[in-house]
């Protein structure tokens, strides 16, 4: 069993993100700047951006981070999305989800202007991702489709189970496996709630993406012998034993499953960072107008 070490890769990729950088800047070209605008006070968003924004310093990127409280009118959202569009030095920017339940998060994103949609949420990207066409990808899917091609997994031809179709995770994620590219190439199976006989399924997975958002959901007994497990599942559960009383799992039941694994990834430590440097790579894109000129 090899560990899909999330936490290495993404810190090699930044270091190749910072010389990049320092390329553009010692050529004179505009420094790469990434902005996010963080609704409300939920935990987990400020954790998030709070990383972001150490990502960008980390590379040499410019950040702005616009932080408003929760009372916020949607139209006042709006307006910073519309600055923000029209905002020459940012070249890309993210509204943290989720937002507050009186603003709409499908309107809000169609706002963003697909060039600097770096979350490669808006219907434009995913529309020139599913046909095979350059844009920016979902951050998630984009850091695991990274995980596979940089330890050399190849997915051609293989079984590839999906759990979740999350326009965020799961959706995407089985697009860019089956698409024609490398890694791609394979048979997938997209799972989800109503699906029936789901273990017999994942026993037949060459590769098992699982991201439900369940934890410990899939046990050794629906993994085979020699699969690469990529486990989304970020949960916070109830441990005595643990210092602070509760401890990070993931949606997979890992030290039952890791010993029948060729690969798997740790929770935390796995997709989660290479979450945040797929954003960069997004936005130095977006800096370098690869994706739309």
């Amino acid at each position: 069993m090899e560990l899909l070490d999330g936490k290495w890769l993404s810190q090699e990729i930044k270091k190749d993100i910072a010389k990049q950088v320092k390329e553009i800047m010692d050529n004179g070209g505009k420094q790469p700047h990434l902005a996010a605008v963080l609704v409300g006070d939920d935990p987990a968003s400020q954790v998030y951006v709070r990383n972001k924004v150490k990502a960008c310093e980390l590379v040499g990127f410019k950040s702005t981070l616009i932080r408003k409280d929760a009372s916020i009118t949607e139209q006042e959202l709006m307006q910073i999305v519309y600055d923000l569009n029209h905002n020459d030095d940012v070249d890309g920017f993210i509204v943290q989800l989720p937002l507050p339940k009186h603003i709409d998060e499908i309107k809000v994103t169609l706002a963003i202007d697909p060039n600097k949609d770096v979350d490669g949420f808006h219907p434009m990207n995913v529309g020139r991702m599913t046909i095979g066409l350059p844009a920016y990808l979902p951050a998630t899917p984009f850091g695991i489709m990274q995980m596979l091609d940089r330890y050399n997994i190849d997915v051609a031809g293989k079984e590839c189970v999906v759990i979740g179709r999350s326009n965020i995770v799961g959706t995407p994620v089985s697009l860019l496996l089956s698409r024609k590219a490398n890694p791609g190439n394979a048979t997938v199976i997209l799972c989800h709630s109503m699906t029936q006989n789901i273990k017999e399924l994942c026993r037949r997975a060459d590769v098992l993406v699982v991201a439900m958002g369940r934890p410990m959901f899939v046990t050794a007994d629906m993994v085979k012998e020699g699969a690469v497990v990529i486990d989304v599942g970020m949960n916070r559960i109830i441990d005595p034993s643990a210092p602070k009383g509760t401890r990070l799992v993931g949606d997979v039941d890992y030290d039952a499953v890791a010993p029948k694994c060729s690969y798997i990834t740790p929770v935390p430590g796995g997709v989660g960072p290479m979450t945040i440097t797929s954003l960069l790579m997004n936005t130095l894109k977006a800096n370098r107008k690869e994706i739309y000129g």
